[in-house]
């Protein structure tokens, strides 16, 4: 029993795991909503939907073609651990693509494109966490500037999507075209939002003469750690201290609580964190590459 429970802590398995699932359901956004809709979702899938709606080639398939000489360069350049992920994960998601064949949800492009880029960003963003990605643009852009460092993967991915949106606009349509901006859109502030987490815990910042009070009751009252801080103000030139706590979204209401009992004159402001990491938080795990 705990060598079942060992394997399914592993690191490694728990990525495999992301990976499928996020092959899964990416893979379910084709049939449901963009192929049915001709939507071109960027990327080599938004060629291989242009080619699809001309040709009746399979979106899968033709895609995991187009991929084989990256994946092979890929593997030469930048490693095996990465790329052997990338691998498994290109196989599994373009399979898929051509595998399922649930009925169209909707025969709207709006909403098809709309919840496509939904599925399909939340899909591709379980599979970056399960650090691997499902080649395409993603590997093209690495490989790039792992060659020239001036061009980042950031603006290749953006420019190889406009090549995507202008082809839509010759070979489909201009309202085609607008679609696919939305997609892309989309599907990015989703994986961002995946990635980046949903901005649960809050980031409290105290100035306050009365500090030293308020950092005592909300280590001792609500068990959370304290930073302390030198600050000067740039108008009176005084120097002060300013606290920082990273507390729950529903502690916040208690720190705020704390400070006013302490000092009504206490300049404080609090912010969203997209992800918490550390002791009392999430767990803060090393990258494997």
């Amino acid at each position: 029993m705990d060598r079942i429970k060992g394997v399914v802590k592993s690191k490694r398995v728990q990525q495999y795991a992301m990976i499928i699932l996020g092959c899964f359901i990416g893979a379910t956004a084709y049939p449901l909503f963009l192929e049915p809709n001709h939507i071109p979702p960027g990327g080599f899938t938004g060629i291989t939907t242009i080619l699809h709606f001309h040709f009746n080639w399979p979106i899968g398939i033709t895609s995991l073609l187009m991929n084989i000489p990256l994946l092979i360069l890929g593997w030469r350049i930048i490693g095996i651990g990465f790329v052997f992920r990338t691998i498994t994960a290109t196989i599994l998601f373009t399979l898929m693509i051509d595998a399922l064949k649930f009925p169209p949800m909707v025969m709207d492009p709006l909403l098809a494109t709309i919840f496509g880029g939904v599925i399909l960003g939340l899909g591709l963003a379980l599979i970056l966490k399960g650090s691997a990605t499902t080649g395409g643009t993603d590997l093209l852009a690495r490989i790039v500037h792992h060659r020239i460092r001036a061009i980042t993967i950031g603006s290749f991915l953006f420019a190889f999507d406009l090549i995507v949106i202008v082809l839509a606009w010759i070979f489909l349509s201009a309202s085609h075209a607008m679609y696919a901006i939305i997609c892309v859109f989309i599907q990015t502030k989703v994986i961002d939002q995946v990635l980046m987490g949903f901005g649960t815990d809050k980031a409290c910042y105290i100035i306050s003469t009365a500090h030293e009070r308020i950092e005592q009751r909300i280590m001792t009252e609500m068990e959370r750690g304290v930073t302390r801080f030198d600050t000067v103000g740039a108008y009176s030139g005084k120097s002060s201290k300013m606290l920082l706590c990273v507390v729950g979204r529903f502690e916040a209401m208690k720190v705020k609580s704390i400070v006013n009992d302490e000092d009504e004159r206490a300049f404080m402001f609090i912010t969203d964190t997209h992800e918490t990491l550390g002791e009392g938080f999430a767990q803060l795990v090393e990258e494997d590459v």
